[in-house]
């Protein structure tokens, strides 16, 4: 809390408000208060009459999950049902902030988290909102598998998605539902080269979402690539793509594809459940060594 922000509250007559900054996934940021007048701060234009309040913080000691919940209307010009729908709202980070409206240096933070399940009813949606003790409720710590932990292209695996090797930007010929987009003049990759991987839009009314791919099947002259779930937001044609290689985590994918072993992230050699279960055989190696070769 700020000096200025305890000085006014001594006062007991106040001038308060709240404001929340909703930025999503896509870097977009969106202000809203309480107050009936704009405020500015940060960079950001708090509007009124936005239709978005909150209700009051739970807030508790230890590791539980304080949480709080946004209500909003839908609106043309702030959250639309259109974006929810595309996911541009998962995961947004929001942040609230107790504020003297007529001096908008005087404030303190009152939540930081981010957005969850968002529910849609009658022309209004209801956000929760998760805060920092969230992530603690993950799975922690390394899993020994046969196949790789890491994801393609992260710290670990080392892999650069951006080299022309593992990724091309297509222009869409065709409009499309969003889940199987057929392309042309895409280079010539391997049939299946992009399973698993990412398809992501660079422009158009979809742009920086993006999907998992299903499956790419090389058809002529033409690719089919199918998501696993569709993008939810219009793509026409003229709109541009990219596709990233994909990876099936596999040791054989990492030392061929990649040329990656050195980084790779899994345990190949790890002995299966069934060897749980094995007994010494006359006709079998005893020897005690890997049974890989």
């Amino acid at each position: 809390m700020t000096t200025a922000l305890q000085t006014h509250l001594d006062t007991k007559a106040t001038h308060l408000c709240y404001c929340w900054a909703v930025t999503r996934s896509d870097g977009v940021t969106l202000g809203f208060t309480d107050h009936d007048q704009s405020i500015q701060f940060d960079g950001v234009d708090f509007t009124p009459e936005s239709g978005l309040s909150a209700r009051a913080l739970a807030s508790t000691t230890g590791l539980s999950v304080n949480n709080t919940e946004a209500i909003g209307v839908l609106s043309a010009d702030a959250i639309t049902e259109v974006d929810i729908n595309a996911g541009r709202y998962d995961g947004a980070e929001v942040t609230t902030w107790l504020v003297q409206w007529d001096d908008p240096s005087a404030r303190k933070v009152r939540f930081y988290g981010t957005i969850g399940e968002i529910t849609r009813a009658s022309g209004g949606f209801q956000a929760e909102l998760r805060g920092l003790t969230e992530a603690l409720n993950q799975p922690q710590g390394r899993s020994y598998l046969k196949t790789c932990s890491a994801l393609l292209g992260d710290g670990r695996c080392g892999v650069d998605v951006s080299d022309p090797t593992f990724t091309t930007d297509v222009v869409l010929a065709g409009d499309t539902g969003g889940q199987v987009f057929t392309l042309s003049d895409v280079p010539a990759f391997n049939d299946r080269w992009f399973e698993q991987g990412q398809l992501i839009v660079l422009s158009g009314a979809a742009e920086s979402l993006r999907g998992v791919i299903k499956s790419d099947a090389v058809i002529g002259d033409l690719r089919e690539i199918t998501l696993w779930e569709s993008i939810k937001a219009p793509i026409v044609a003229g709109d541009s793509l990219r596709l990233i290689a994909g990876c099936d985590r596999r040791a054989e994918t990492c030392r061929e594809k990649f040329s990656n072993f050195v980084n790779f992230q899994g345990f190949p050699d790890i002995p299966g459940s069934d060897w749980l279960l094995s007994v010494p055989r006359s006709d079998g190696s005893n020897s005690g060594g890997s049974l890989f070769r």
